[in-house]
């Protein structure tokens, strides 16, 4: 039996509702449009994008100089959604620059920040051509679910651009009328963000954007560059930017590896000043890709959950990420696809190499010069740590109502009394705990006070009675009227002991306090250590803990 059938054939008709999905309530970013349009630029070999705002109209233009298009160009190649201008021409323009657009669909991004716009192009050869795309319009349209044969563009008004006229030989203006949202950023934000999140002077350095005539530069970046303390170069990279850092506490180290990237990691001194004034946003570490930002605060995806984090920025190059055989970047153009091999190859280099190695530096750069670090890095003990940030901290009172004069002489002087500092600083609260603990020990086994050091106790009473008459002090000095008080490391050792010697052999916690005393005189008479001193007290010190916790361990306990 036959089976019965038609002739037709079908072809898809596409809704212009996917526009909504595709471009409008795709893109979140402002910088994301600004990008597509700046990137559509760079790859038509534009030197020049003017990005002009008239906040009294309520609109922004952005002007490029690059070679414009045909009117079939226009029509068949930016208005075609899904055209990539690599199919046709590769990965490179006329001018061998790497091309940033892959997929065809940025272009949309235009369509979600204001509520008219006007596409003006034209070539060497040909006259002006374009179109005006209104999004009231588009709403009907899309509300009456046309297709895009249903929809054809407005014509244009070329007043909007009568200035433009005797300007340029060539190239393309899209003007943005109804921008509410996107002119409530100051002209400051949108240089900064544009001088952060574009690099193509790396390629080619006669690309330049331009905010209402005047061209972003490094200098946008002056206040980030005052602030940044320490830096690390990836395998040699330089720039302008890193050339304007001119005061850095330590020199820039240099990170070399095998992966194909390139750029720097840099911190500053306080998390504050990653801050971009005005806004609730930071400067991140991020990812660039021919020369543009891909990944906004690429290490999110391999979080440390360490101090450092709110400390850094920088830039990763990654320009091996964008290649023929696969479009990693996601359909937003606002980050990159997670699963890509080559992505997912440069998040390990990242987690198990670049990041430790900042991390560690970091902490290590912090203690140098006298700040607080991370206290989660196992390399320095906790104690070394508060040791540290006591130090600090009187430093501070030292030096913070000093005229400006003679401020930076005594902030000298300190620099070179901190690493002395810090380890006084510790090594008295070493001689602290030891000695109180041995004298609790004694008290609470009740050990009595050797004969043999009791003389020890009426001498040092004496000395002290002397020193408070000469004083004029009538008060106790102590909390307790205890001649246990009066002893140091080395009596103590003998009374905890059972005397000097055992056997006729000087028993060790007395030997190691003896070794100990002209040492641990020296930290609380405030003297600066020499190193043999330094690492004879340390040592020395090692055996006297040894020795009192075993006798605390050994002690009768109270129910």
């Amino acid at each position: 039996m036959a089976i019965e059938h038609d002739d037709n054939k079908y072809q898809f008709a596409i809704s212009l509702s996917v526009l909504n999905h595709l471009g409008r309530n795709l893109y979140r970013n402002f910088v994301t449009v600004l990008g597509e349009a700046i990137s559509n630029s760079w790859d038509a070999d534009a030197e020049n994008v003017w990005i002009d705002i008239d906040r009294q109209k309520n609109q922004f233009m952005i002007t490029d100089d690059g070679r414009g298009m045909t009117a079939d160009e226009f029509e068949n190649k930016f208005l075609k959604i899904g055209y990539s201008k690599r199919k046709d021409g590769g990965q490179a323009s006329e001018g061998g620059r790497p091309y940033i657009g892959a997929k065809g669909i940025g272009k949309l991004a235009l369509l979600s920040c204001a509520q008219r716009i006007s596409i003006f192009t034209h070539t060497v050869d040909t006259p002006y051509t374009g179109g005006v795309i209104d999004n009231s319009d588009l709403d009907k349209a899309i509300q009456d679910d046309l297709i895009p044969d249903d929809y054809p563009l407005e014509e244009l008004d070329y007043s909007l651009i009568e200035d433009q006229f005797t300007v340029d030989e060539c190239g393309t203006t899209i003007v943005f009328q109804g921008a509410e949202n996107v002119l409530k950023n100051t002209e400051g934000y949108i240089r900064k963000i544009l001088a952060l999140s574009f690099h193509f002077s790396l390629i080619d350095p006669n690309f330049t954007i331009h905010v209402n005539d005047k061209a972003v530069t490094v200098d946008d970046l002056a206040e980030l560059a005052e602030k940044t303390q320490f830096l690390w170069r990836i395998n040699g990279y330089d720039d302008d930017f890193l050339q304007t850092i001119g005061s850095l506490a330590l020199p820039a180290q240099n990170l070399e590896t095998d992966h194909p990237i390139k750029g720097y990691i840099a911190s500053v001194e306080l998390p504050r000043h990653l801050k971009i004034r005005g806004i609730d946003e930071r400067v991140t570490v991020d990812l660039f890709v021919n020369g543009r930002v891909r990944e906004k605060n690429v290490i999110r995806h391999v979080p440390t959950q360490r101090v450092v984090e709110s400390y850094i920025y920088g830039q990763i190059h990654f320009d091996d990420l964008d290649r023929e055989d696969a479009d990693p970047f996601t359909s937003s153009r606002e980050g990159v696809v997670e699963s890509d091999e080559k992505f997912q190859e440069l998040l390990s280099y990242l987690k198990t190499n670049l990041l430790p190695r900042v991390l560690d530096d970091w902490d290590k750069f912090r203690q140098k010069i006298g700040k607080e670090g991370d206290d989660e890095n196992t390399r320095r003990s906790k104690k070394e740590r508060k040791a540290a940030a006591l130090v600090e901290a009187t430093e501070e009172e030292f030096t913070e109502d000093l005229p400006t004069a003679q401020k930076g002489v005594v902030e000298n002087w300190i620099k070179d009394l901190r690493p002395d500092a810090q380890f006084n600083v510790s090594a008295y609260m070493d001689c602290f705990f030891s000695e109180n603990l041995a004298r609790r020990f004694i008290k609470e086994t009740g050990t009595a006070i050797h004969g043999s050091v009791t003389n020890e106790v009426t001498k040092y009473r004496g000395s002290e009675a002397q020193a408070k008459q000469k004083a004029n002090i009538n008060f106790d000095v102590r909390r307790e009227d205890d001649d246990l008080l009066y002893l140091g490391m080395n009596e103590l050792a003998i009374c905890a002991e059972g005397g000097a010697s055992t056997g006729g052999q000087v028993n060790p916690m007395v030997q190691a306090a003896s070794s100990y005393k002209p040492v641990r005189d020296a930290v609380c008479h405030t003297s600066v250590l020499a190193a043999p001193a330094k690492m004879h007290l340390t040592v020395t010190y090692e055996n006297i803990k040894g020795r009192v916790k075993a006798l605390l361990a050994a002690a009768p306990t109270n129910p």
